[in-house]
Formats: C-alpha cells, structure tokens, sequence
C-alpha cells in the first residue's frame, strides 16, 4: 500500500469523478463569484461485528490527503503546476502521510440501484461480508465538502458477524483499488476516535460517537 513511486502532478483536462465550475450571483446587491467542483453523492457505513464486538473500517492511500501534506512540507511542489510541471522532491514524503482510516463507503455512481443497494455492495467488495438491506439502519445524511463540492453523503449502520463474512474484502483489483481492513475494539473505539495519530475521516468520529449514544447502552443492558 505505501509502495508510492514516481509522483507526478499534471493538468486534470477531463475527469470522471470532478467538474470544475465558477458560479458568478449577486447576494445583497454585491456581486460574487465562487469556484466549486461537481462530484458523485456517496454511501458510507458504520460496520459493528458483533462476534469480536468491534468496529470494521478501512484504511487506505489518499493521494489528495498525501500531496496536501507535500505542498505544506515542501511548497515549491505546486509553483510550476501550470506548466503541467513537476517539482522533483529531493527527499519525498513516506507514503503513509498519506493513508487514511475511513468508513467503508462508495460512490453513487450506478443510476439502476438504491442507495441501500450501493451499500451493500461496498461492504462486501471492501470489507467482505455480505449484508442485505434488510440488516442496515439509516443513521442520517449530509452534506460533506461544502465549500468545495457540496455533495451529499448517506450514512447507514451494519451489524455483522464472523458468519457473515465471505471473503477478506480489500475493494476491486480491477479498479485499482487497495484497501486494509481494520478492525478497530469497541473499548478503544473513543479513544482511536480523537487519537490525531491516526488520520481519520468525521465519518470516523460522528458514526462512533453515534454508536456510543444509541447502541451502546443497549448492549450494556444484554
């Protein structure tokens, strides 16, 4: 995973997953413009396996998390990012700078299925455990990025079991995708919730403290 080599930063012409748009509005009688960027909705789920009474999340290599950690240790990276130019890093940053713990979680990408559906693709393919849309509970949804992207997410709750699980997840091969599974303990879950030592998503922190909040003391009560 942290096997990072020949980094190199271009022009993005054409993408997939970005678009990038400048919105000029009066407010108040002042005008304004706002540069934003339009991305796909997504899912996220909050996985408890209730055999091991733990937390499964992922942890992955952001490229986005590793080059704002570049530019703020070495800020000549990006002078010549019009040129569609490099800057070589004499002494490159480890690529664990750049991983991340996160939520299993997915774009909405695919027109033809619900969000539930999308769901529980994603924990299967990166987690491995095969959920069907009855065993998820919608926790709620918002908005992430709002100053650049404004997109929604959709957060939902899991339980699962060792039973449950089919295959050691990791996400698509065939996407590029490369992803850890973690499992994180219940009575450390607070305490890896605001450890800064591990980068982490919200989604991280608001789901556990949900969890402590509404299915914790049930538990307590079993």
């Amino acid at each position: 995973m942290e096997a990072i080599e020949e980094l190199a930063v271009q022009p993005c012409t054409s993408s997939l997953y970005l678009r990038p748009f400048r919105l000029s509005y009066r407010q108040n009688g002042t005008k304004k413009f706002w540069d934003f960027m339009r991305t796909h909705d997504s899912v996220s789920i909050l996985i408890f396996n209730t055999s091991r009474q733990c937390f499964v999340v992922v942890k992955q290599f952001r490229p986005a998390v590793y080059m704002c950690e570049v530019e703020r240790h070495h800020p000549q990276a990006f002078q010549n990012q019009d040129k569609g130019s490099f800057h070589s890093l004499e002494n490159p940053l480890p690529a664990v700078v750049g991983v991340t713990y996160e939520l299993c979680a997915g774009i909405v990408d695919k027109p033809g299925l619900s969000l539930e559906e999308i769901a529980c693709e994603e924990v299967l393919e990166e987690c491995g455990y095969r959920v069907s849309i009855a065993d998820l509970r919608r926790i709620t949804s918002y908005r992430s990025g709002v100053g650049v992207t404004g997109s929604r997410q959709t957060l939902f709750y899991a339980e699962v079991n060792d039973q449950m699980r089919t295959s050691g997840g990791g996400g698509q091969a065939e996407e590029g995708e490369l992803i850890e599974v973690v499992e994180i303990p219940l009575g450390e879950s607070m305490k890896f919730a605001y450890d800064e030592t591990f980068p982490k998503t919200m989604g991280v922190i608001f789901s556990f403290t949900w969890f402590h909040n509404n299915i914790a003391p049930k538990l307590a009560k079993k």
